[in-house]
């Protein structure tokens, strides 16, 4: 399977149940793949978006959240956890087959982790217990990228 992005494809756990980015025009699984957008708008897109994102999740200050450092390429169903809102109500705020860019980070001193994830016009950042129990949204912003619009 021939990635848009460079990524191998080979290496991936899931596949077998992807149809590449390549031969479906950056939607592998029916949904856009962000790096692959981006990767169509030429070679250092996807690079200035990383940078700009790393920038703008470390711009949080958020205590106790390592420094972002590097963002990778993130199914949707990977990251897309169930939050309880203050009515009781649960959510989810992510499609399962579209592909983001974010990364998983401990919280110091802690046995938690912060979850980091983006696309192109929203950005936000979860703390939560293995396997994304007990989760709680920390931020959840637009954030303003003109070249991605």
């Amino acid at each position: 399977m021939k990635s848009i992005c460079g990524i191998d494809c080979t290496n991936c756990e899931i596949s077998g149940t992807c149809k590449g980015c390549a031969g479906t025009g950056g939607r592998p699984f029916g949904a856009e793949c962000l790096a692959a957008q981006c990767c169509k708008k030429g070679k250092t897109a996807l690079i200035k978006l990383k940078e700009k994102l790393i920038a703008a999740f470390n711009a949080l200050q958020i205590p106790d959240m390592e420094e972002v450092t590097e963002l990778n390429a993130l199914k949707g169903s990977f990251a897309n956890i169930e939050y309880a809102l203050p009515n009781g109500q649960i959510v989810k705020f992510w499609d399962d087959n579209k592909i983001y860019v974010g990364n998983q980070l401990h919280k110091k001193n802690s046995d938690r982790c912060y979850g980091i994830i983006a696309d192109e016009k929203y950005l936000m950042v979860s703390e939560y217990s293995g396997f994304g129990a007990d989760a709680e949204i920390v931020v959840f912003k637009q954030w303003n990228d003109a070249e991605n619009k």
